[in-house]
């Protein structure tokens, strides 16, 4: 990282600028939300939160009273230990474009809470309802075929809700492999909760130790896993036009999610090491192929922001040191330490703030040439382009960062 003499090329002191490159002459990049948004939002807002204490409370209501204090808190302490490797994982994945932190923990919240309380009523109900029917029988159609249907279901449709009401947010594959991933960590929080309470009520602390080894050692990332193949589909289906194709699209993904769920809850009703070779054999590759897509996800969308940003350099919003900047972590990370040491802190998140601005637009760019952008995709360009001039003002009244 060196630095480039003279001031920041693109527009100068507070003026518009260049034009944009979809040709928006001078329109506001102010904000301008009416009463009726604004109480849409609240009232979003208050509807979530209050389905999230409810949730919270028949919860923790359930498990205090089957389980007891100790034991609930003993499971909870232990459940929360593969959340410090899955949560951080799905959040690296997210720095090129970090996602609004209120979406991230709507879709935690929503694995956490809401679907684990849905997927308990329905798969209850449903496996009443067969074994009173005398249809299948309670150690394999509960586990192997109801459970993975529910369970996706349940999981998906919150997927599916970041995607209908946060559309704005949702760019394609990589940020719906991110939501549904939290939302498959927060589901397994709290399911590990519930079996680990159990096993240690029924077995003691061999119950408990077995059972944490098993489910929060050697499978961490299955219902993240499983849940990703949904938020691929709904990612798919956001990069097209077609419904037929997003429909497709998001079918498929929950049915993968589905078939790789059931899959596992076969395996572990596997007699003798039957599970243990089906871990080796088949869920160990799938988990390795699992990270080598997300890894290549994360690099074509660096390689992406560095095409899209190009035509804004062409025009002088950005040079073309900070594009190199931009489409690459370790880059991107030297910036922040450059700003950091040239402003300290508040220069440092001005930065920040100009980086994922800079990923943002370029991804909605990357919307806008495929024609699935929102009809107000220049406004939002515009916004994004001024955000990114006035952090540049803040972190570069000195010269500008770039790379060689």
């Amino acid at each position: 990282m060196s630095v480039s003499g003279g001031v920041a090329s693109g527009p100068p002191g507070v003026g518009p600028g260049p034009a944009s490159p979809s040709g928006v002459a001078n329109p506001s990049g102010v904000a301008n939300p009416t009463r009726r948004p604004l109480l849409r939002g609240a009232v979003i807002t208050g509807v979530v939160i209050t389905v999230f204490a409810v949730c919270f409370g028949i919860l923790a209501r359930a498990l205090g009273s089957s389980f007891g204090i100790q034991a609930t808190a003993m499971a909870a302490i232990a459940s929360a230990v593969p959340l410090l490797i899955v949560v951080p994982t799905f959040l690296w994945l997210d720095r090129y474009e970090a996602e609004p932190t209120r979406l991230l923990l709507f879709a935690f919240g929503w694995g956490a809470l809401v679907a684990v309380i849905g997927a308990l009523a329905v798969n209850t109900a449903t496996i009443d309802f067969l074994y009173r029917a005398g249809v299948g029988d309670a150690e394999f159609t509960g586990p192997v075929l109801v459970a993975p249907i529910v369970e996706e279901t349940a999981k998906g449709l919150g997927v599916l809700l970041v995607y209908r009401l946060a559309r704005r947010e949702f760019d394609g594959i990589l940020d719906g492999v991110v939501y549904a991933g939290l939302i498959g960590a927060g589901f397994a929080f709290s399911e590990n909760i519930l079996y680990l309470s159990r096993a240690y009520v029924t077995y003691g602390d061999p119950g408990l130790h077995t059972l944490f080894f098993v489910r929060c050692l050697m499978g961490p990332f299955a219902h993240p896993l499983f849940t990703a193949c949904i938020g691929v589909g709904v990612g798919v289906a956001a990069l097209n036009r077609s419904r037929p194709v997003r429909f497709v699209a998001i079918v498929t993904g929950f049915a993968a999610a589905m078939l790789l769920h059931c899959f596992w809850n076969y395996s572990a009703s596997l007699p003798g090491n039957g599970f243990l070779t089906m871990y080796a054999m088949v869920q160990l590759p799938l988990f390795l192929a699992f990270i080598a897509m997300v890894v290549a996800l994360r690099y074509r969308e660096a390689r992406l922001i560095g095409r899209h940003l190009s035509p804004y350099a062409d025009v002088g919003w950005l040079t073309y040191g900070e594009v190199r900047m931009l489409a690459n972590m370790t880059a991107r990370r030297t910036a922040r330490r450059w700003a950091r040491g040239v402003g300290g802190r508040p220069a440092a998140r001005s930065m920040r703030t100009f980086q994922d601005a800079a990923s943002e637009l370029a991804l909605l760019r990357a919307r806008m040439a495929r024609g699935t952008a929102p009809a107000d995709a220049q406004a939002t360009e515009r916004m994004l382009l001024d955000t990114i001039v006035a952090r540049r003002r803040d972190f570069a009244g000195a010269p500008v960062m770039t790379t060689r």
